[in-house]
């Protein structure tokens, strides 16, 4: 069974506004050091697509931190 959990994506560098539609649905927080944190909840073939978009964007991947979410407290 297939579960979903939070990511955090730390990427080198910023986009600018017109490259920030790849990642819509996430929250993206831009840090003053020029790194960037993609962060949302989804599945292994989300955050799958999420990658392949950080690679051909020829972004540099710093780290990639994953956390369970509580599923039985999510409103359904």
């Amino acid at each position: 069974m297939e579960t979903n959990a939070n990511y955090q994506i730390r990427i080198k560098n910023h986009l600018d506004e017109r490259w920030m539609r790849h990642f819509e649905g996430l929250e993206v927080t831009r840090h003053p050091n020029g790194e960037m944190v993609i962060s949302g909840v989804m599945d292994q073939a989300a955050l799958h697509g999420i990658l392949n978009r950080i690679r051909d964007l020829r972004l540099e991947l710093i780290s990639l931190q994953r956390s369970e979410i509580d599923n039985d407290s999510l409103d359904i």
